[in-house]
Formats: structure tokens, C-alpha cells, sequence
């Protein structure tokens, strides 16, 4: 190691002195100012001394050098080089030579800093085998084959869930899930309510007088004691949503509970809706036809140019000589009774 301290003013001025470096110089350092063999050098005491001492570099690293690692890089062709280890103007350098050497491919060529961060992206193919019973038939060109996608070191195989324990030492395994929801009423609302939701639902066929039913073919409702009800499902993305829907709408039938209303307030509640719809289909007519009146019997008296006629506001019967007039109010009360007056539960 060569040192300001070892570095004396008669050695550096007697041209028998012979430096030799035999390794790497860092940057900032004595050897690496006398490498380039400048004409004086700055010693320990701060004073300058003439530089007459011979100076000799001899490389014994084991890194490789510009044509070695040029000749490799080139044989392997690889996407991306990324440049560490060494000081930043000869990594510099080294990277705009080796940028003109790849120029026209596709390497990609980084000498980041310390501490920075490199993404590189590799694209592969992947083959994976089709084994057991899928293997026993062919598909077409075009045709789909699913399975399970096992991946065992750098292998991949497509086989049936049922030739999992046979090929492998993986296992399946059914989930049951089972959930009690609190539910006191009918259980014919429930019944009625999922109808309206799924296509599906059948009564479960049971020996049991518990009554039960099965949703979408997963999802078992049963009535297993007078405060709750009990959902049965094997676990699946399908059914856990099917039973999830199933849950909610139980809730919601618990929290709306039924609407109970006297007999009195009833027939007086409907008698009202009767002279609001009566309100709406008057103030209808007179937009579309103009000068309607209400006559003392009930009836509507509407006058279109000179054409007088009579509309029934509870049948719909229509009394007028004009004949299109007559159409054209029969049309539009039928319109009016139906956009107004709801359509009765009792109705098929």
C-alpha cells in the first residue's frame, strides 16, 4: 500500500525507484494521482516534490477486461446487462460501449446507482400435461378441457378433482355450512318470497314433518323450531351467494313484520284512494279533451267541438253520436283506469 507517509521526497526524485501497482487504484488517492505519472506530486508536509521514480501498472485481478466480457456478453445475447460493481466513468464508459456493440437488438443495457432499483420482465411458455381421466379423450380444435392445475417443481399437470389422491398426495374435501337465522312468522312468506327471487325452488323431500325447502338446487331452508329457520349448503362460490341472498331476505321479512289494519280504517282508506283516483282521471280529461264537467250522477260531460259526450267513471262506458270522439275517450280512460288504479291481489 502506498501512503503520503511512505511516499518520501528523495524517493520520488531518483529515477532507480520503481513504483509497481498491482491491483485496482481508488479514486482520490495517491496511487491513482502517480498512475497517470504527472510531473510533481503533493507529499505529507504539504510540499510539492518532482516525480522522476518509474511507474509501472500490472493488472493481477481476476476480473475479466474489456475483450473478454465483450466476447462472452456477445455469445450469450442475453435481454438485459446490468452494470455494477466498479467506478462510475469506466462503468460509464463501459456502457456506452457495450450500447454500441448490442445497437439494433433488444438488450437492455442499466448501470444504476447504489441503492437503485432494476426491473427486468422475462416471457416464458409454460406447458402443463393433461393426466388421468381427462387424458382418456381427446378434445377437438377448439374445444375446452378443465380441470386442476397442479404444480409440482417446474411441472405442471391438468387432472380431474377425483384424480387428485390418485396422481398426487393432495386430497379433496366438502365443506357443509350450516347457519340458524331468527324467524318467527310464516313459513310460507319465506316460501313465497324466494319464488320471486330463484327459478328453483322444491320442497325438500324429507321423512320428517319439518317443512323444508331446497333453492337453486344448493341451498336447503328448513324449519327446524318456531323462533329460527336453518340454511344447509355445501361451501362454493355459488352457493355461499345463494345462501347469503337467501340470509338477507329472512332479515328483511323479520324487520318488516306484517301490516296489520283494522277493518273500519280499511274500507275508509279505500274510500279515500277512490276519490283521489277519481281527482286524477278528471284532471286528465281536461288535458286531453278540454271542457270536462262532473254531472250530479257521477258522470263526466266533455264537449269537443260541439260533440258532447258521457263517460261512466267507474265502468268506462262511453255515450256520444260522434263515433271517433266516443273511441277516442274510451281509449284514454282505459289508459287513465290503468295507470291510476292499482291492479287488485286478487286478480290471476
Amino acid at each position: 500500500m502506498v501512503s503520503l507517509g511512505s511516499f518520501s521526497r528523495s524517493g520520488a526524485q531518483t529515477k532507480k525507484n520503481v513504483c509497481v501497482i498491482p491491483g485496482y487504484v481508488v479514486e482520490g488517492t495517491l496511487v491513482k494521482t502517480i498512475i497517470n505519472e504527472p510531473r510533481e506530486v503533493t507529499l505529507a508536509n504539504g510540499l510539492t516534490a518532482p516525480l522522476h521514480m518509474q511507474v509501472h501498472y500490472i493488472s493481477f485481478s481476476a476480473h475479466a477486461d474489456f475483450p473478454q466480457t465483450s466476447n462472452f456478453l456477445d455469445e450469450l445475447r442475453p435481454p438485459n446487462i446490468i452494470l455494477v460493481h466498479g467506478e462510475a466513468n469506466e462503468m460509464s464508459r463501459l456502457k456506452q460501449k457495450l450500447i454500441a456493440q448490442f445497437d439494433g437488438t433488444n438488450t437492455k443495457i442499466v448501470s444504476p446507482k447504489n441503492c437503485q432499483s432494476v426491473e427486468m420482465y422475462f416471457t416464458c411458455e409454460k406447458m402443463a400435461k393433461t393426466i388421468g381421466r381427462l387424458a382418456e379423450k381427446v378434445p377437438e380444435v377448439g374445444e375446452s378441457s378443465g380441470g386442476l392445475l397442479v404444480k409440482k417443481g417446474f411441472t405442471y399437470q391438468i387432472m380431474a378433482p377425483e384424480d387428485l389422491r390418485v396422481f398426487t398426495q393432495l386430497s379433496t374435501a366438502n365443506i357443509t355450512q350450516r347457519i340458524a337465522v331468527p324467524y318467527s312468522g310464516s313459513f310460507e312468506v319465506i316460501r313465497y318470497r324466494l319464488k320471486q327471487i330463484y327459478e328453483s325452488v322444491e320442497s325438500a323431500t324429507e321423512e320428517s314433518d319439518v317443512p323444508a325447502l331446497i333453492v337453486h338446487e344448493r341451498v336447503t331452508v328448513r324449519l327446524d323450531s318456531e323462533s329460527y329457520v336453518t340454511l344447509q349448503w355445501s361451501s362454493d362460490p355459488i352457493s355461499d351467494m345463494v345462501s347469503d341472498s337467501v340470509v338477507a331476505m329472512i332479515l328483511n321479512i323479520g324487520r318488516e313484520g306484517p301490516k296489520v289494519v283494522p277493518v273500519e280504517e280499511a274500507a275508509k282508506t279505500k274510500e279515500e284512494t277512490e276519490k283521489v283516483a277519481q281527482k286524477v282521471v278528471y284532471a286528465l280529461m281536461v288535458s286531453l279533451f278540454g271542457d270536462v264537467k262532473v254531472a250530479e250522477d257521477g258522470k263526466f260531460v266533455i264537449s269537443v267541438d260541439g260533440n258532447v259526450a258521457y263517460l261512466d267513471g267507474r265502468s268506462g262506458d262511453v255515450e256520444c253520436e260522434n263515433a271517433t270522439l266516443k273511441e277516442r275517450i274510451k281509449t284514454a280512460f282505459c289508459r287513465i283506469e290503468g295507470a291510476v288504479r292499482p291492479i287488485p291481489l286478487s286478480a290471476s
